[in-house]
């Protein structure tokens, strides 16, 4: 059952350019058997009494079955033989009641060789678009004739034949719809969780900082969590850590504004608590929607030969942990309401000083809100006691500890956003603060054009 390797020129569709371009569109060629066609094929032989059944599809120089019932060891023939070729020609199923007597097919090889074809009747797969790509036909060694309702039923299985393969492109191009959309989402995640992280790790000068960030929707890969580390002057610096209200995209466009506030407002204001007070008037400006709100702790290092004095105020976040090289845990800060949620807000400062050794903790409620299979909360007297053990160890140390203690409470990775700042004063303080000097003489020339 085979033929030469190229078509009839006299059964050539006069668009079969665009005939074989919409054939390959379909992504049909060489696709595994399919039950649902093979099932179309089953209901055809059975309804017309023949041995033979095939969904055709009309290449270049083959025609390639698709589903093939009677004939389990044939995939394809060459196009040449003419029938299904002949049949695509037509807008109406092509009927052949004894091909051994028909001028037209008396010759074809399935006809006059072993096959011993005598019945054919194939209606062409016609798109929607016009396109013939191939047949539903079947076929009996002996001849016979087709009535209306034959020829109607014939036309209507292959109508549900090109359904099935519409169907199947429709889906394949949603899904890669949803891929695209998918990766435009994922670019514009990656350019909003830009705007809520410093561009480069944060580092000062004569102290240790370790931080940590770690989004809870793994699929979007942007968060409400934000961190921040500047330097205002030439041993002053700026740290800001926050959580805006929600998950995803719209968090993080309130974690972003939220953030780029706060850098504003510290070039106007020496303390803390006017800076969140400025937020909170951006945010309450911003919308009047209730969840357009955030938490935030804003610090300002001042470093010194001895250590550094951090003043630090609070709206609505956690209370920085103050981890003293000697194992003494104590929250600092006053606690207050969320920046963005009532016009006016009235944040506390306070003061505290580092000396060599101790660390300041500021970490976002992904961490104490962590739970595991019960639905218990990790807390914040897990957390003390995590810092308790780790108490004078580097920020680094201390940093990964908190994430391994929570993730291990959770049995998992952390379904909350999560961000956490380190500052510790290094033990050897004398060898750098030596170089804070230095680093002071190099801020100069930068800290001179801030107002």
């Amino acid at each position: 059952m085979t033929g030469s390797p190229r078509p009839i020129v006299g059964l050539i569709p006069p668009n079969e350019p665009a005939r074989i371009a919409a054939v390959h569109h379909f992504e049909i060629l060489d696709t595994p058997p399919d039950g649902a066609f093979d099932r179309i094929t089953a209901i055809a032989a059975r309804m017309f009494g023949v041995p033979f059944a095939i969904v055709t599809v009309v290449d270049t120089d083959r025609i390639w079955f698709k589903s093939h019932h009677g004939l389990p060891d044939v995939e394809e023939i060459g196009r040449d033989p003419g029938l299904c070729a002949s049949a695509i020609l037509q807008s109406e199923p092509w009927i052949v009641t004894n091909a051994g007597t028909n001028p037209r097919t008396i010759a074809n090889p399935l006809v006059a060789g072993n096959f011993g074809l005598r019945f054919y009747a194939g209606a062409p797969l016609t798109t929607s678009d016009g396109f013939n790509l191939g047949t539903l036909c079947v076929l009996d060694t002996e001849p016979r004739t087709v009535t209306e309702s034959e020829r109607a039923t014939l036309a209507d299985l292959a109508a549900i034949v090109v359904d099935q393969l519409e169907l199947r492109l429709a889906s394949r191009q949603a899904v890669e719809m949803e891929s695209e959309l998918r990766l435009d989402a994922e670019r514009t995640a990656a350019t909003l969780q830009a705007s809520l992280l410093p561009p480069h790790p944060p580092s000062v000068p004569g102290m240790e900082v370790a931080t940590r960030y770690r989004p809870g929707d793994r699929h979007m890969q942007v968060g409400g969590d934000f961190f921040d580390l500047w330097r205002l002057s030439a041993n002053d610096w700026a740290l800001v850590v926050g959580d805006a209200c929600g998950k995803g995209p719209r968090a993080a466009s309130v974690a972003a504004l939220a953030r780029w506030s706060v850098k504003a407002a510290s070039i106007h204001h020496l303390d803390p608590s006017l800076v969140i007070s400025d937020v909170n008037a951006v945010l309450r400006g911003q919308s009047d929607d209730d969840d357009h709100f955030c938490s935030v702790v804003f610090a300002r290092l001042a470093l010194d030969v001895c250590g550094a004095w951090v003043t630090l105020a609070v709206g609505g976040h956690p209370l920085p942990m103050l981890v003293r090289a000697s194992g003494t845990i104590e929250g600092r800060g006053t606690p207050h309401t969320p920046v963005g949620m009532f016009d006016t807000v009235s944040p506390m400062d306070d003061r505290v000083g580092l000396g060599p050794g101790d660390a300041l903790v500021f970490y976002t409620d992904g961490i104490t809100e962590a739970r595991n299979v019960h639905r218990l909360q990790f807390g914040q007297g897990r957390l003390r006691d995590v810092l308790g053990r780790h108490a004078g160890d580097p920020a680094e140390d201390m940093a990964t500890a908190i994430v391994d203690a929570a993730q291990e409470w959770s049995s998992g990775p952390l379904t909350d956003d999560v961000a956490i700042v380190v500052v510790r004063v290094p033990n050897d303080i004398a060898d750098d603060r030596g170089q804070l000097s230095n680093g002071a003489e190099m801020a100069k020339g930068a800290s001179s054009n801030l107002p």
